[in-house]
């Protein structure tokens, strides 16, 4: 039986603000758990399941990028939905923390509706994962193969390990084969109009997709100028 009620770790130092978090997710009934160090989160972590994790950049110890990166090696959490906190125009905080493997971002000061909205969309992308349904399958050569209904990412045979952000990426360039889609058109395609993401995130993002596709990553081309685009599926 799936849970009903997620469960969120806010990893939050500020306390003013780790109070805000609370107040907003418990309105929501969700179930909230919180840490005030990358130390206390990852015990938590190791000891309790949980749903999400609300992570903080800037925290004393271990940081959030830290956590992110040991969150993503542990074969047990690797697929856990990570949202992250980050201080508003710090692009190298941005950029590091989707390196990293967050599978999205939002910047502080921070609306609440935003917020929620945010996570109540990786929460619905990781159950869709975990339930799947009727398989949707694109084949694009190199055997690489992507399952749009169980959100998988697949080369041979072998599941690809992507963030949210990668695979939805991937999977809107692969709804339009040879369709160049500038950097501005892929954030408002994965994240709709008004979301506050870099065009260098984007081409982060992109690195970070064609080196977890190794020899498929050349699939997906830079047009120089204009954006990314992927190769139309060849006998």
């Amino acid at each position: 039986m799936p849970k009903e009620v997620s469960k969120i770790l806010i990893v939050e130092d500020e306390e003013d603000i780790q109070r805000l978090l609370f107040f907003h997710l418990i309105k929501q009934n969700y179930h909230v758990s919180s840490a005030d160090s990358g130390e206390e989160a990852l015990k938590k972590i190791g000891e309790e399941e949980f749903d999400l994790i609300l992570l903080d950049i800037m925290l004393p110890g271990v940081d959030g990028i830290e956590v992110c990166k040991r969150i993503r090696q542990n074969e047990k959490t690797r697929h856990l939905p990570i949202l992250m906190l980050t201080a508003k125009a710090e692009e190298e905080d941005i950029v590091c923390g989707l390196d990293s493997g967050a599978d999205d971002y939002i910047t502080k000061p921070f609306s609440p509706k935003v917020l929620l909205a945010r996570i109540k969309a990786l929460l619905r992308r990781s159950k869709q994962k975990e339930d799947g349904s009727q398989e949707q399958i694109i084949s694009l050569g190199n055997g690489l193969e992507i399952d749009l209904d169980a959100h998988e990412v697949r080369i041979n045979g072998k599941e690809v390990d992507l963030t949210v952000s990668e695979f939805d990426i991937l999977s809107l360039l692969c709804s339009r084969p040879e369709r160049v889609f500038s950097r501005d058109q892929i954030i408002e395609g994965i994240r709709g109009q008004g979301f506050e993401i870099t065009r260098r995130a984007v081409d982060v993002l992109i690195h970070g997709l064609r080196k977890k596709l190794g020899d498929a990553g050349h699939l997906i081309e830079t047009v120089r100028g204009v954006g990314y685009k992927i190769k139309r599926p060849t006998e």
